[in-house]
């Protein structure tokens, strides 16, 4: 009977000698091919659609142009000519009232909505759906043409509120209310965060309310020691989103005021007063500049709410560590 004998040792390369390079297989070179041919619609798109427009509204930021001549390089001047434009200051304090009054306030609605859907046992989705419609609908301009003429004066609201003795003269006519309607609808559009919000609420492990209901804890104790803090990442999450968002507001106020943020500049948010300048007055360069002020004045509190965040988002992995 003969016995098995141990294959061969593969021979070790000569000293020196380097290793034979592996070059991919036809398969493996294909599917790269197939990467870059899908990659390519993004990346033109990011290059075209995004990042050259840009770099040009930088170059222009520091121009003179009218879209009808050649730029004319001025420096700074567009920068600091918008510390002695009252009405670049006047903007800019609407839009923060704007944001100020507005995102709290969307998003109490959106967290009060989201708990009462949370404790609903039928009809979830529908009331979801009804919920979320507005946010849909809310940036159109057939939206903001209702608004205003809810708030119009001899419009609904003002011909109800003079049913009960109380006579304001229009919202959108009148300075010092002209503003509100503009935060009511950004608030009517809470569907999105509440969206989120509802998200996070089922994630909330159910064993932590029966420990707190085992204590004795309250629905206020509950909330403020379980639901807010849980929520908190989430509630970082819509924060950052709808400061931007508030930023950025344009189309309802150019429909309420006709284009002119009006009345007396009441509703005259930055981005409007930057589409005036490049559009109405043919600013380009002027309104390069305002633009990339607003991306920076917005990086700054979006990095200032990051780094708050630290102080109030709680994350429960960071506590099980």
């Amino acid at each position: 009977m003969s016995q098995a004998t141990a294959p061969p040792r593969p021979m070790p390369p000569p000293s020196g000698a380097l290793p034979a390079a592996r070059h991919p297989s036809r398969r493996r070179r294909s599917q790269a091919v197939s990467g870059h041919v899908f990659l390519a619609p993004w990346l033109i798109g990011t290059l075209v659609l995004t990042l050259g427009p840009m770099v040009i509204s930088l170059y222009l930021s520091f121009t003179d142009y009218d879209l009808f001549s050649r730029p004319r390089w001025v420096g700074l001047a567009n920068y600091r000519y918008m510390l002695e434009d009252d009405r670049f200051l006047t903007s800019a304090g609407v839009t923060l009232e704007y944001a100020l009054i507005g995102t709290p306030l969307k998003l109490a609605a959106a967290l009060a909505v989201a708990l009462l859907l949370n404790r609903a046992s039928r009809g979830v989705g529908l009331y979801r759906a009804a919920f979320y419609a507005p946010s849909l609908l809310g940036a159109s301009v057939s939206v903001a043409l209702v608004w205003r003429a809810l708030f119009a004066t001899d419009g609904a609201t003002d011909r109800s509120l003079a049913f009960f003795g109380v006579h304001v003269g229009g919202f959108t006519d009148n300075p010092d209310y002209a503003l509100y309607p503009l935060v009511l609808l950004t608030v009517w559009q809470f569907g999105a965060p509440m969206v989120v919000f509802l998200a996070g609420l089922k994630q909330i492990p159910k064993e932590l309310y029966e420990s707190a209901s085992l204590d004795g804890a309250g629905r206020m104790r509950t909330f403020f020691s379980i639901t807010l803090p849980m929520l908190s990442p989430v509630l970082f999450f819509n924060l950052v989103l709808e400061i931007i968002h508030s930023f950025q507001a344009f189309t309802p106020a150019f429909v309420i005021s006709g284009g002119t943020g009006g009345p007396s500049d009441s509703t005259l948010l930055y981005s409007l007063y930057l589409y005036q300048q490049a559009f109405a007055s043919f600013h380009m360069g002027y309104a390069s500049a305002m633009a990339w002020v607003l991306l920076a004045v917005i990086a700054l509190i979006t990095y200032a709410v990051f780094r708050s965040a630290r102080l109030w988002v709680f994350y429960a992995q960071e506590d099980a560590s």
